[in-house]
């Protein structure tokens, strides 16, 4: 029986463990991930803005800089082709790049199904073929009829990503919906559907819109994230492309802290909670709702029974 191939920890070359971006910031070089959001917040712009700016080495939202510019292979499912023309246009417009030229190429067909053999025989040959530094789909839920909730479904269609970016060197944006409403979780808590979405992404965007303002964080399983990075859309004529707006933002109000949100949600249960349920309440990390209620008990502002926690009450005087 032959081995498996290994290497001794101490060999492996350090440069290894650098991480190389494909958008510096944002996408890093070869990285399958998710461009997540509630429906409206502009996840759409700002997969364009992704493709004009890795396509023409432009920085991407007029910010972040291209370190490896190259072909992009873009699927829009649920816009018109003409809608997505317009809008790249109006991106090229914005970031003065000549559209005529922008080696983006747009997969026409009315349905692409990733949960069926014969389309992902269709677009592994179309990526073998054009060899793009980076693959957008968007939206996830036209791309399938699984159940998003069971990860054993989600897992084959996320392995297939996988599979492609490995073997074509390929990048990998998976634009995919947030839960609405879902503005007290997490981001990468908030994506609809299984845990396997956001456990899978290397690098992962996740857009929220606060009244009127949009905000960006970033996600990467090698570097740095960024939180709350404010951006406004803005139009020239009748082009619209995102920005990174200045100024905006010391203009958001603060998210509530690990605290306040467990008081918050206890005090909109009826009655004592597990952990758990708490947890699902407030869209937090089982770990950060332990700590949270640990502290409000040291606190004296949380008691705990054999029916859960609660808030404590005082007594009447």
């Amino acid at each position: 029986m032959s081995l498996l191939p290994f290497q001794r920890a101490s060999q492996i070359p350090t440069e290894a463990a650098l991480t190389r971006w494909l958008v510096e910031g944002l996408w890093s070089e070869q990285a399958v991930g998710i461009l997540g959001g509630e429906p409206k917040c502009c996840k759409s712009f700002l997969a364009l803005d992704l493709a004009v700016s890795v396509a023409s080495g432009a920085a991407c939202l007029r910010r972040y800089p291209v370190r490896q510019p190259g072909r992009v292979l873009l699927f829009p499912a649920e816009d018109s082709l003409c809608v997505v023309r317009r809008r790249l246009q109006g991106i090229c417009a914005a970031a003065a790049v000549d559209f005529d030229s922008l080696p983006v190429d747009v997969i026409t067909a009315p349905v692409l199904r990733l949960d069926t053999e014969a389309d992902r025989n269709r677009l592994t040959a179309t990526v073998e073929s054009l060899h793009p530094a980076l693959l957008i789909l968007d939206p996830m839920i036209r791309l399938h009829r699984l159940d998003e909730n069971d990860a054993c479904q989600i897992a084959g269609l996320l392995s297939f990503l996988r599979e492609l970016q490995r073997r074509f060197h390929v990048a990998v944006v998976l634009v995919h919906h947030a839960r609405k409403d879902s503005n007290g979780s997490r981001p990468g808590q908030a994506l609809r559907g299984s845990s396997e979405l956001h456990g899978w992404g290397d690098s992962n965007l996740f857009m929220r819109r606060r009244g009127q303002q949009l905000t960006l964080t970033t996600e990467h399983r090698a570097a740095a994230s960024q939180d709350d990075i404010p951006l406004e859309l803005t139009e020239s004529g009748s082009a619209l492309s995102l920005t990174v707006a200045s100024g905006l933002a010391e203009a958001l109000p603060p998210e509530a802290s690990p605290l306040e949100r467990v008081r918050q949600a206890l005090e909109q249960l009826d009655g004592p909670a597990s952990a758990q349920r708490i947890r699902e309440k407030c869209g937090m990390r089982t770990a950060s709702v332990c700590e949270s209620l640990a502290e409000l008990a040291r606190q004296g502002l949380v008691v705990r029974d054999h029916k859960g926690y609660r808030l404590s009450r005082p007594e009447a005087a």
